[in-house]
């Protein structure tokens, strides 16, 4: 089971990337485009997800757009959930307590691919 710490390392070693605080939690950022952040559950989502809220660690991701936002829900919705408040926008939420790394390092990565700006992207393309 990933944690925080493994979100850091994976986050961290894509070209470009920065890690800041913001409200107590961690974020990581791709040329100050978000891309993955610590996401701890909010009143209005507790409410929304009732006796479906998770307990454990919640990570916010940002996807490439809806289509693959609800790919994701419906490939492992034990995994993968969604809020009101992430309606209409291209990011999902992910339990760690349910992914592995391997499955970590894929949504970190999709995700800074997802926000990264072309000149990046080539240049990440070029290397892998």
């Amino acid at each position: 089971m990933p944690d925080w710490n493994d979100v850091r390392l994976l986050a961290l070693e894509l070209p470009e990337t920065s890690e800041r605080e913001s409200r107590g939690n961690t974020q990581w950022r791709v040329k100050d485009k978000l891309f993955v952040w610590e996401r701890p559950l909010r009143k209005p989502d507790l409410e929304a997800l009732g006796e479906r809220a998770p307990n454990g660690p919640v990570l916010g991701a940002m996807v490439a757009d809806l289509g693959e936002k609800e790919a994701l829900l419906a490939e492992n919705p034990e995994a993968f959930f969604t809020t009101p408040h992430f309606n209409g926008y291209a990011a999902v939420l992910v339990r760690l307590d349910r992914i592995t790394v391997e499955k970590l390092r894929q949504i970190v990565t999709e995700a800074w691919l997802a926000r990264a700006p072309t000149r990046l992207l080539n240049e990440y393309e070029g290397r892998s």
